[in-house]
């Protein structure tokens, strides 16, 4: 009795496990290819791996690029870093680039690294920078500039001119005519152009620009601007507004061809010049001339020139400006001052030889309302003063850095011109106390205007 009730304890049921019948052959097939066939859910990402997400992949290239721009411009290098989609979007908004590398510009990645340049200076200079490297520099030595070959620069032009049609500004060294028109035929909006080592057959490919209206030309000791590449220019820009002239020759057939032709030439620079004698004739040519200046001129003219066309002057001559020029030449002076008698604005500043009888031939100016007078340490108060009463006109006096004119020199009518003066700026030397008491009394202040301490 006992032995059967404990065999029929061992055969009882002792988990539902025990239950369970056996899977057929069919049962486990279609479950084995239903584990291959169906398809894997996507992986979960945990929450600490959340933050590791780009959410900036969610926003559209327009978007993302008006984020950028309102970022300021001297902390968007460090945005291209970011990604490459980052960098392709933060070159679209480059516009001006300066190239250290000239590998970067010929190999064609200046032009996909920043499609959209309208501001681009290839002089390159004696300074490693760096492959890519565009960081602008704020002054040039042409001693120190890299002279490369006239065919690099051209096979450079060639890559430029490939992706940079919005191209607005160039500066470009020892560039042929042929260089100078593949670029001109694919930016056609090209507005100002810089050339240095210019020379009379690179202005042929000049004057295929036909919408340039700012020019400067630098010369060299090896190659010169002569009549001949004055007349080319004259004849192929004839838009231009600003034409500077820096170590260019040149003389009185070129520039008045050049007033001839570029009837919207309104500013007009030479600075060390190598100009023939009589060039200054030339500028009575250029009717809508309304600034003349300048620079670093040993002589303004060695030759007193054809007195025909000296007795010509520039009718709408606003701004005379001569800076560090030697007026020691009397004829040369009045010469100059007779052909720009029109002037409202007259700067001399750091000009050698200006005494009381080189500054009273400006007497001819009849319509001056300012004048600016800095480091022209040979004029006396006594000159000063014998030429401004005659300027009726007189609104605006600046006097800075000049040592031989007193305060103690001033006279009763010069102390009423102050007094009618709109804008005066008195400093001519470091012991100048009239500054202090003319505030005082209120001299300067007419008009609503201050009085303005240097």
């Amino acid at each position: 009795m006992s032995f059967l009730s404990k065999k029929k304890k061992e055969t009882s049921p002792v988990s539902p496990l025990n239950n369970r019948r056996r899977a057929s052959w069919s049962e486990l097939w279609v479950n084995h290819h239903h584990h291959f066939l169906s398809p894997t859910p996507p992986p979960q990402i945990p929450k600490s791996d959340s933050r590791q997400i780009d959410l900036t992949l969610l926003l559209p290239d327009p978007t993302l690029l008006a984020i950028i721009a309102k970022v300021p411009s001297p902390h968007r290098k460090t945005l291209s870093l970011v990604c490459k989609r980052w960098m392709r979007l933060h070159g679209g908004l480059v516009r001006t680039v300066k190239v250290s590398d000239w590998e970067f510009l010929e190999s064609g990645r200046l032009v996909s690294r920043f499609p959209n340049l309208d501001n681009l200076d290839l002089v390159v200079v004696g300074l490693n920078l760096g492959v890519g490297s565009y960081q602008s520099l704020s002054f040039v030595e042409e001693e120190r500039l890299l002279l490369l070959s006239v065919d690099k620069v051209d096979r450079g032009l060639q890559a430029l001119a490939s992706g940079c049609s919005n191209l607005r500004r160039l500066v470009v060294s020892n560039a042929s005519e042929l260089g100078l028109l593949s670029v001109a035929e694919a930016c056609s909006m090209l507005q100002e152009l810089e050339l240095h080592n210019c020379s009379d057959n690179v202005l042929l490919g000049v004057g295929a620009f036909e919408n340039l209206q700012i020019l400067r030309l630098f010369g060299s000791n090896s190659s010169l601007v002569s009549d001949i590449g004055l007349m080319i220019l004259a004849q192929g820009c004839k838009r231009l507004v600003k034409l500077e002239l820096v170590g260019c020759g040149g003389g009185f057939d070129g520039v008045k061809e050049i007033g001839e032709c570029c009837q919207m030439l309104e500013e007009f620079t030479v600075c060390d010049h190598r100009m023939e004698p009589g060039w200054l004739g030339g500028l009575g040519y250029c009717e809508n001339l309304k600034t003349l200046k300048l620079v670093s001129c040993k002589k303004i003219d060695r030759g007193v020139g054809l007195g025909e066309c000296l007795s010509r002057c520039c009718p709408a001559l606003e701004r005379l400006h001569l800076e560090k020029c030697q007026l020691r030449d009397k004829d040369t002076v009045k010469n100059l001052f007779r052909m720009c008698e029109a002037a409202r604005e007259v700067v001399f500043q750091d000009c050698w030889g200006l005494d009381d009888d080189i500054f009273s031939l400006g007497m001819v100016f009849g319509r001056v309302k300012l004048l600016y007078l800095e480091g022209c340490s040979l004029l006396t108060t006594s000159g000063l003063e014998s030429v401004i009463l005659h300027w009726h006109e007189l609104e605006h006096l600046k006097v800075v850095s000049c040592k031989n004119v007193k305060d103690s020199e001033i006279s009763p009518l010069l102390s009423d011109l102050f007094s009618d003066l709109v804008e005066l700026q008195w400093r001519p030397d470091t012991r100048s106390h009239l500054w202090s008491s003319l505030t005082e009394i209120g001299i300067g202040n007419k008009g609503g205007k201050f009085f303005r301490k240097t």
